[in-house]
């Protein structure tokens, strides 16, 4: 059975608590919850690591890969907007396929946060669809997974996958 990587960084332990206005009430648990029953359905397994540090996040990285995960889904909070370091750890691990996820929509953001130094790294960006956006970038690794042939991460002419793009809707509660 493959296996899938849905990797959090700082403060996604806080949702439910966490600007509510945001992010809804909806706590991780519950998220990980909907993304298990969406695996189930799929005929994958999911593993999950939350951490507000960043070294502790490539570890994982790199671990899962040695282990033979088939694909992450990474939100790596504020990381996303300041971490070249994450996004090489990415780099380090292909051709595993990488979907980022944004419950909110950072494109509608503070200005600070519209560019993912991360997103170039991944195969897609999903932002802005709430809890859903998990469960469509797992059936898009689902998907991936599935190919032959190397998987394109944001640079251009490596595969014939489309480059990383952003899917926009509005944030669900």
């Amino acid at each position: 059975m493959k296996k899938f990587a849905i990797l959090h960084g700082p403060n996604l332990n806080r949702l439910g608590k966490r600007e509510p206005h945001i992010y809804g009430t909806a706590t991780l648990k519950d998220l990980e919850k909907l993304i298990r029953a969406e695996a189930r359905r799929l005929g994958v397994g999911v593993v999950f690591f939350q951490s507000s540090h960043e070294g502790a996040l490539i570890d994982r990285i790199h671990a899962l890969a040695d282990a033979g995960i088939a694909g992450y889904i990474v939100n790596f909070g504020a990381y996303t907007h300041t971490s070249i370091a994450l996004h090489d750890a990415l780099k380090s691990v292909a051709p595993l396929p990488a979907v980022e996820v944004h419950i909110s929509d950072i494109r509608k953001r503070e200005k600070f946060r519209r560019h993912s130094y991360t997103a170039a790294a991944c195969v897609a960006l999903i932002s802005g669809q709430g809890f859903p956006g998990y469960i469509e970038a797992l059936r898009l690794l689902v998907t991936e997974a599935g190919r032959t042939g190397p998987v394109r991460r944001g640079g251009a002419g490596r595969s014939a996958l489309p480059a990383p793009r952003a899917l926009r809707v509005p944030t669900r509660g």
